[in-house]
Formats: C-alpha cells, sequence, structure tokens
C-alpha cells in the first residue's frame, strides 16, 4: 500500500474523480463542484455520487464510492461532518488514494466534538494512506492539469503558471486568484488548506519541492501545530525553488480569530520571522507583495548584486521608485564612464541623466529611450533595473522602443517594469514582455518591491541561482 506522501502525486494528477454529494441544486456546494469539474476541462473519468440521481452533468451517477466501476483516483466528498467517518470508509474499502474534504463541522468549531470528529477521520485515512485536503476548505485545483477540485468554478479561468499557492484561508486564496486573474499571473496550483487533517504546510511543502511543475511556493499562514517539521523541510528544500509566505497573526485579535477560522493559534509573529529567515523562507507583508514577489522569482532571473538603475518616463514614479528601492536594501549605483556618456548623447541636457533617469524629454524618441536602457542594462555596475513610465499620446512608441532591448537583457539581468496606460494601449506589448521573462506591476513601488524581494531571497537562498535551477 502507497503511504499517503506517495500518494499526493495521484491526489493533485488523478485520472478517475468521484464527487460524494454531487448534485444538481445551485443552492448545495456539490454543484458547484460538479460544475467547476465539468467547465474547467477535466480530462479523467468523472463519478457523480448521489444515491437519488441517476446522471448528472451528463456522468452517470451512482450511490456509493463502493458503486463505480473501476478505480477511482480522487474523492470530493461534499457532505455534512456527522457522515464523513463512514464515507472514509468507504473510500478507503474502494482503495481511494486522496480526498478533498469540502466540509465543515470539525477542529475549528468550539463543540470539542467537532475536534474528536477530525481526530477519526484522520486516524482513518492514515490507516488507509489517503492523504486529505481539508476538512473546511473550498478545495484545490491543478491549474496545470486542467483539474479544479474546488467549489469555484471560476479558478478554472486562472492562467496557467509556475506558482503554486499553499492557503490557510479561502477568502485569501479566492483574493489572490482573482487578483492573478486581473494582472495575468500564472498559476500552477491552488491548494486550500483547511484544517489540515493529516495533510499540512510541511507535507505539501515537501511534495511541492519536488513537483516539476511548480517553480516557485507561495503561502498564506496563520498557523500551524507543528512549526519545527514545516522549518525542517523548509530548510531542505532551501535553494531548490524559492519559498515566499505572507504570515499574519501580529495583533491578538487576529491570534485568537485564527483559532476560530482554522483551528490553530497563530502563535507568535516574532518567532516565526525569525525561523522563516533561518530557513531561507522569504517573508513578504501583504497578500498584493506575495503575489507581486511569486511573480517576480517565477519570472526574472536573479541579481548578482544590489546595484539597481531607474529609468523613468517622469520623474514622480521613479522618485517613488527610489525610495522602495533604498527601503528594500538596493543601492542607486552610480554609471560607468561609458555609460553615461551613452545617456548624456541620448538624452537632451535638461534631463535628468545620471541614476535615477528621467527619460521623459525624449519621449517623442523610441529610440532615445532604448539607447538608454541599453546604455543602463550594458553596465557591469548595473544588477538589475526598474522601468517606470505612464503613458501619454507623445510616448505612445516607448514600449515597442523597450521591448527587443528589455526582451533581450530579461534573460541576463533581472528587470522590472511599471508601464501604466489606459485600456488596450500597450497590452500587447506588455504581455510580449511578460511572456519573455519582464514582468509588469501596476505601481513603480510595487515593482520596486519586487525587485528588492529578488534579492532580499538571493541573500537568504546563500546561493547564487540562476533560471535553470528553479
Amino acid at each position: 500500500m502507497a503511504t499517503k506522501m506517495e500518494n499526493l502525486t495521484t491526489l493533485f494528477d488523478p485520472r478517475s474523480v468521484a464527487v460524494v454529494g454531487a448534485s444538481r441544486n445551485p443552492g448545495k456546494l456539490g454543484y458547484h463542484v460538479m460544475k467547476s469539474l465539468t467547465e474547467g476541462g477535466f480530462k479523467g473519468e468523472l463519478f457523480p455520487i448521489n444515491p437519488k440521481e441517476t446522471d448528472l452533468f451528463g456522468s452517470l451517477a451512482y450511490p456509493s464510492v463502493l458503486e463505480v466501476p473501476g478505480e477511482v483516483d480522487l474523492a470530493i466528498v461534499v457532505l455534512p461532518a456527522r457522515v464523513v467517518p463512514e464515507i472514509f470508509g468507504q473510500c478507503a474499502a474502494k482503495g481511494v488514494r486522496g480526498i478533498v474534504l469540502i466540509a465543515a463541522g470539525f477542529k475549528e468549531i468550539e463543540d470539542e466534538l467537532g475536534g474528536q470528529l477530525q481526530d477519526e477521520i484522520a486516524a482513518l485515512a492514515n490507516e488507509a494512506g489517503i492523504p486529505v485536503i481539508g476538512p473546511n476548505t473550498f478545495g484545490m485545483v491543478n491549474v496545470q492539469a486542467d483539474l479544479n477540485a474546488s467549489f469555484t468554478p471560476e479558478f478554472s479561468a486562472v492562467k496557467k503558471g509556475g506558482i503554486s499557492l499553499v492557503s490557510q484561508s479561502g477568502g485569501m486564496a479566492h483574493m489572490l486568484a482573482f487578483m492573478a486573474m486581473r494582472e495575468n499571473v500564472g498559476f500552477s496550483k491552488i491548494i486550500g488548506l483547511g484544517n489540515r487533517c493529516n495533510i499540512g504546510f510541511a507535507e505539501l511543502l515537501e511534495y511541492l519541492a519536488d513537483d516539476a511543475s511548480t517553480q516557485v511556493i507561495a503561502m498564506y499562514m496563520e498557523g500551524t501545530d507543528d512549526p519545527r517539521r514545516l522549518m525542517e523541510v523548509a530548510k531542505e528544500a532551501r535553494g531548490k525553488k524559492p519559498i515566499v509566505v505572507y504570515k499574519v497573526g501580529k495583533s491578538d485579535v487576529s491570534d485568537k480569530a485564527s483559532k476560530y477560522h482554522t483551528g490553530s493559534l497563530a502563535g507568535q509573529y516574532e518567532i516565526y520571522q525569525g525561523a522563516f529567515k533561518q530557513a531561507g523562507v522569504l517573508t513578504v507583508d501583504t497578500l498584493h507583495e506575495l503575489l507581486d514577489t511569486a511573480k517576480g522569482l517565477s519570472s526574472c532571473q536573479f541579481p548578482k548584486g544590489n546595484r539597481v538603475a531607474v529609468l523613468s518616463g517622469q520623474a514622480g514614479p521613479g522618485m517613488a521608485a527610489c525610495d522602495v528601492c533604498e527601503e528594500k536594501g538596493l543601492i542607486l549605483t552610480e554609471f560607468s564612464k561609458d555609460t553615461q556618456e551613452r545617456i548624456d548623447r541620448a538624452l537632451p541636457p535638461l534631463a535628468l541623466r545620471t541614476n535615477p533617469v528621467d527619460m521623459g524629454p525624449a519621449w517623442y524618441s523610441p529610440e532615445a529611450i532604448r539607447e538608454v536602457a541599453d546604455s543602463a542594462l550594458g553596465d557591469e555596475h548595473v544588477d538589475g533595473v526598474v522601468v517606470c513610465i505612464a503613458y501619454a499620446s507623445a510616448n505612445i512608441g516607448a514600449v515597442d522602443g523597450l521591448a527587443e532591448v528589455l526582451k533581450s537583457w530579461g534573460q541576463k539581468k533581472p528587470v522590472v517594469c511599471c508601464l501604466s496606460a489606459p485600456g488596450e494601449i500597450w497590452e500587447e506589448g506588455i504581455r510580449s514582455l511578460e511572456e519573455a521573462g519582464v514582468p509588469n506591476y501596476a505601481t513603480p513601488e510595487r515593482a520596486a518591491r519586487a525587485l528588492g524581494n529578488l534579492w532580499r531571497y538571493q541573500t537568504l537562498a546563500g546561493r547564487g541561482l540562476d533560471r535553470g535551477q528553479h
């Protein structure tokens, strides 16, 4: 019999899925799970389980998982907590290799019976070697495999990419995914940890560290029952793949609220921060920063040092980027003599031509902007570049002028952008840049913070990584 860790691979990439509690009633979560799987394009066999139905969403329904012909790799259980032990027993007898438990009423409730019930199902699952995502979860999504095992069909619209998110909060996972859709950020997996029946942060970190479709591991964390185990696994994964975590629980109020959300106290925030640093895990302070940092880590080359250049189409955005660069430990470098001479020739005397560079006076000239960018990126004193340009009708050709240079140098040095324009203006150019590993952010502060966190991760990892190593 395979172990629960060995079965995690099947859980995330099953050939067949049974939905225990499938329904045609839009008022039931079993309806939305079926909708997620079918609209999401799941290519394997789908078995709705409902004794009152014969056909659901175009698939033959069965009274119980035991009556399904053939194997069931994954069972998604959408039933009241009181009947879950019986369902787990049936799944074990059937040889199910993974369970997503979308049900509440366990460890997170004030009634001690909830905790006892969770202990009971955990024992059943562990004995059978079945990994369980949940309970008290929205489910999980393997975007790369077109598997939307959640009650949110809209997750199927998430772009495919290299970020895998492990979230202790369903609400935060939804917010992050919706932000990613708006900002064209790609995911590999989105996992709602929930109450952690027998699969927690440590187990998922161990799995994702070796998962070929995961480039960056992002985590939203409130607390964990076994922080020591988590840190051990994080240290083992150090240098394999970037790990970035947004840990909440700074205040007494949020610490106590965590107990009634996912069944564990958030713990002492400062202790977690110190432990993460020792394990080589990058910490961030907001949900936006988590997404921005994961985006940068999944696309950019890592900087060899902390010397940066800020190139701006208008002075204000450049100044804002400079403030964040300094805050994140980046140094506005002095250009070499040759670089400065090239920039001086490209820009008129009235421009600010030292670092940060104000390219605004040359906005009628894509050639001049291109020359400035190529000069800065080619300077051996520059380890990374922030480019900020806001659209005005006079600089409509700026992105086209920059694209070739940035695409080329983005594979050698990290380049982050804040290219901002209304509607579809620059949309195609920005998308082509992002596909070439040059991420774009909504504000200069977010772009600079992402570059700063690339440097922070490089110092934490303790080794020089390149794009081929994660």
